[in-house]
């Protein structure tokens, strides 16, 4: 995959600038979004929905993109990512235009249909920053894209807020979130996709044969490793870990949202406020996830076993808040963890299921993590009913089962590419290092590992 011979790579100052577009991509797209989200859960409301019925209304969403993401990922493998990222931003404008249009209960559900379906334009952007970056790059690339979408949540909740304190301000977002989604379907037509997509097409055709000519030269035959022999297995458990992942976001909502609504009586003004500081944070960490998985030496599995921890313990201080500023204190290291979990359960994915078909990967990704929109809602709106700090304990309860489930199944990482014994020697002695089993000890922040099977397969001189 990384030994193609491609025009975009012959012009890397190309090849950034159609990074740096994606990164404005992800930033317009969140920040249309943003402008909607808090406000959906308000304007259920105002059309007359109990909180269980906003639950059930909020899960279609979810269910739709159950069933859409894989197929859609999957479809972009086949069409090109041009064409398919074109056509999910442009019904994704229509669905939103709709949503500007509704007046009862049913026409909102009917603007959703289309959101639903084709809202999976920043899965396809990961898919195709996965395409045209390394291994060891693709942990950094994918942090500076959750770091700008974060940025599109910094504003996005602040205008949509802003908005909403005026007549008719729902309306008024979600046709401006169409015009957006507009826009960026505009950027994504007059980028330079002649060599990107070159580049994505010799990656797919080349994938499979430069893996085993890599294997070749480090002693193997390309069939013994763990990562190819169970790539599907592999991939399931940080999946797993991801549906855990979204269930414990969408049902503890420490952002504010309609629970903050209810518990502190907040304004949709200061909810945007909220989720906007949550936004800033979620971005910084997304700058900081590059040195952050250094500093674990890209241990993806540990780092996201941390973050998962760290999660469940901020919760539970969220569920026992007891003024807005407890909740603001704990919104400040929740968007860290959860920005650092994502980008580890995306990488994990595809290190373990491999990158041929990367659309394909991200697309069931994303259906496992629509699994978690579908019950979140549902299970808010139930503990809802019974308490307004029914959610975040029901979030906590979430979170210790994702921990539990990271340590009976943590995700096996293997090392294909040669690592390097000594850099001062005068050889350097290639080892395939695989982790089959993971000590946990009394304290949950330490692991200590124990590795299997490393052998020298192949020494070559300097």
């Amino acid at each position: 995959m990384y030994y193609s011979k491609c025009s975009i790579f012959q012009k890397p100052l190309r090849k950034t600038r159609f990074i740096q577009c994606m990164y404005v991509v992800g930033f317009m797209d969140l920040f249309g979004v943003s402008m909607i989200i808090p406000l959906l859960s308000h304007h259920v409301k105002s059309l007359g929905a109990s909180p269980t019925v906003a639950g059930i209304v909020g899960s279609t969403y979810g269910v739709l993109q159950l069933f859409s993401s894989t197929v859609v990922g999957s479809w972009s493998d086949v069409v090109g990512r041009r064409y398919s990222l074109l056509t999910c931003l442009l019904l994704s404008a229509l669905g939103y235009a709709l949503l500007g249009l509704s007046t009862s209960i049913t026409l909102f559900v009917v603007a959703r249909i289309p959101v639903g379906l084709f809202k999976h334009s920043l899965s396809i952007c990961r898919a195709l920053l996965s395409d045209l970056v390394t291994e060891t790059e693709r942990p950094l690339v994918m942090g500076h894209l959750n770091a700008a979408s974060s940025v599109g949540f910094i504003l996005g909740p602040v205008v949509g807020g802003y908005l909403t304190e005026h007549e008719g301000g729902f309306y008024t977002s979600s046709f401006i979130c169409a015009s957006i989604f507009l826009l960026n379907a505009g950027l994504v037509w007059m980028l330079p996709w002649s060599d990107s997509q070159n580049r994505t097409d010799a990656n797919a055709n080349s994938s499979s044969k430069a893996h085993q000519q890599r294997a070749k030269q480090n002693g193997s035959d390309g069939t013994n490793h763990a990562s190819g022999a169970e790539p599907e297995a592999g991939a399931a458990r940080p999946a797993a870990a991801g549906l855990e992942a979204a269930v414990v976001g969408a049902a503890a909502d420490p952002g504010g949202g309609l629970v903050g609504h209810e518990r502190f009586a907040l304004k949709p003004k200061v909810t945007g406020y909220l989720i906007s500081y949550s936004s800033t944070l979620g971005a910084l960490a997304g700058c900081l996830v590059g040195p952050v998985t250094q500093l674990y030496r890209n241990d993806m599995s540990a780092l996201l076993l941390h973050s998962t921890v760290l999660t469940c313990s901020l919760i539970f201080l969220y569920a026992t808040a007891a003024s807005v500023w407890q909740v603001l204190l704990t919104s400040t290291f929740f968007a860290i963890s959860t920005t650092i979990g994502r980008t580890c359960i995306t990488d994990l994915e595809l290190r373990r299921g491999g990158a041929q078909a990367s659309g394909t990967l991200i697309g069931a990704g994303q259906s496992v993590t629509a699994v978690g929109r579908v019950l979140a809602p549902l299970l808010s709106g139930l503990a809802q009913e019974v308490s307004p700090c029914g959610p975040p304990s029901l979030g906590v309860v979430l979170a210790l089962a994702a921990v539990l489930l990271l340590l009976v199944r943590m995700p096996v990482v293997t090392e294909t590419e040669p690592a390097v014994a000594s850099r001062a020697s005068s050889r350097i002695t290639v080892r395939t290092a695989t982790i089959t089993s993971i000590a946990i000890p009394a304290s949950p922040f330490q692991g200590r590992y124990e590795v299997a099977n490393t052998k020298p397969e192949h020494s070559v001189s300097e």
